[in-house]
C-alpha cells in the first residue's frame, strides 16, 4: 500500500469535514468554459475540410472525364456505324504521316530552325483535324465534313513530302547550302 494512500485512509474523517466553498466550484465551472480549443483541434478540423473538399473535386472531375470518354466512345461507335470505312482511312494516314516524320526526323536534326517550323505546322493540322471530328461527330452523315478530314490529312502528307524533298537535296548538294548561309 502507498504511503499516501494509508495516510488518507487513518485520517479521512479529519480531511472530510473541510468542503470547499461555492465561490471555488463556480471559478472551476469558469475555468472550464472558458478554456479554448487548442491550434492542434483547430488545424486537424481544417485538415478534415480540404480532404473532404479535395476528394469531392476529384470525384467530381472523374465522374466528368468518365462521362466525356463514354459519350466519345458512343460518337466513335456511330460514326463507325455510319461510315465503317473512315476509321481505316484515318488509320491509313495517320501511319503514313508517322512513317514520313519518322524519315524526315534525322534530315531535321541539322535544322532545328525548320524542325520547329514543322513541329508547329503539324500541331496546327492537328488542332484543324480535331475540329473536324468534333464536327464530324455532330454530322456523321455529311461527306463534306469526312472530306475535309481526309484533305487535312493530304495537306499534312504534302508538307511531310515536300520537306523530306527539301532536305534531301540540301543534303545532296552541300553547295547550294553553303551560298546560303552567312
Amino acid at each position: 500500500m502507498d504511503k499516501l494512500e494509508e495516510f488518507i485512509r487513518k485520517n479521512r474523517e479529519h480531511l472530510d469535514r473541510y468542503s470547499p466553498s461555492a465561490g471555488v466550484w463556480s471559478k472551476v465551472k469558469h475555468d472550464l468554459r472558458k478554456e479554448q480549443p487548442s491550434a492542434k483541434k483547430w488545424f486537424s478540423i481544417a485538415a478534415m475540410v480540404v480532404l473532404i473538399l479535395c476528394t469531392g473535386i476529384i470525384l467530381i472531375r472523374l465522374g466528368i472525364n468518365r462521362s466525356a470518354s463514354n459519350s466519345d466512345i458512343k460518337a466513335d461507335a456511330r460514326l463507325e456505324q455510319v461510315n465503317p470505312h473512315l476509321k481505316e482511312t484515318e488509320i491509313y494516314y495517320n501511319n503514313l504521316v508517322n512513317s514520313l516524320y519518322h524519315e524526315a526526323t534525322p534530315l531535321l536534326t541539322g535544322n532545328p530552325e525548320i524542325k520547329k517550323e514543322l513541329n508547329s505546322d503539324i500541331s496546327q493540322l492537328d488542332s484543324i483535324c480535331s475540329d473536324i471530328k468534333k464536327d464530324l461527330k455532330d454530322n456523321v452523315a455529311n461527306q463534306e465534313v469526312v472530306e475535309a478530314l481526309i484533305q487535312n490529312y493530304r495537306i499534312k502528307i504534302r508538307l511531310l513530302e515536300d520537306m523530306l524533298v527539301i532536305l534531301k537535296e540540301n543534303e545532296n548538294n552541300p553547295e547550294k547550302r553553303k551560298s546560303h548561309e552567312l
